[in-house]
Formats: C-alpha cells, sequence, structure tokens
C-alpha cells in the first residue's frame, strides 16, 4: 500500500483530534508531547507537482521490492498544539476512580 507522505501526517494529526473530541469535558488530560514518525518513502518525480517530485509512503512489503538507491527513511517530530498555541490535551474517563486503584499483589513490598 502506498500513501502520500502528507496523508500520513494527516492521518496522524486527525487521530489525535479524534482522541482529543473523544475526551471532551474528561476529568482526567494528558498533554499530548513530541510525536515522533519515521517512514520509509520512495521519491517520485511528478507533473503536477510544483516541486516536481512527491514523497510516497511505502509499506516494508513494497519496500522489499523497491532499489534500495530510491528508498528512504524520513523521521519526522511533531509537537502538536491547538491553533492559539495552547497544548493538545488528550482526556479520560471521568468515571474512572481516583488514584492508581488497588495496587495489591502489583507492588513489590
Amino acid at each position: 500500500m502506498e500513501i502520500e507522505l502528507a496523508d500520513a501526517v494527516a492521518a496522524v494529526r486527525d487521530e489525535l483530534l479524534e482522541a482529543a473530541a473523544r475526551g471532551a469535558g474528561q476529568d482526567l488530560a494528558f498533554k499530548v508531547g513530541p510525536v515522533e514518525l519515521e517512514f520509509a518513502v520512495e521519491l517520485r518525480a511528478d507533473a503536477k507537482a510544483k516541486t516536481g517530485f512527491k514523497a510516497w509512503v511505502i509499506s516494508a512489503d513494497a519496500e522489499a521490492g523497491v532499489t534500495r538507491g530510491r528508498t528512504h527513511r524520513v523521521t519526522l517530530t511533531l509537537t502538536p498544539q491547538r491553533p492559539d498555541g495552547s497544548d493538545l490535551l488528550v482526556h479520560g474517563a471521568p468515571s474512572r476512580q481516583q488514584g492508581p486503584g488497588d495496587v495489591s499483589g502489583r507492588i513489590p513490598d
């Protein structure tokens, strides 16, 4: 399966926004820190792209059939934030009990 690099990043953004939306109004919040993504990409000439090339994310099985010289590893570090510059928060369920719950038998004495 192949997907444009921009679409892969957009999918991660959409999933983070979905997680934030599902947790709206919850008692527990997680601040989303840097997100690291690593892709195997293949650069291809594209007449429609202004730069002349597009980066396509390829799956591991497709990568095996691609000449090594045309496949590149790209690592992106993204720090999600809201349009106003504030941190993106992902919330937990309010029905969850406070604290870690009963930890007897889980933590050695």
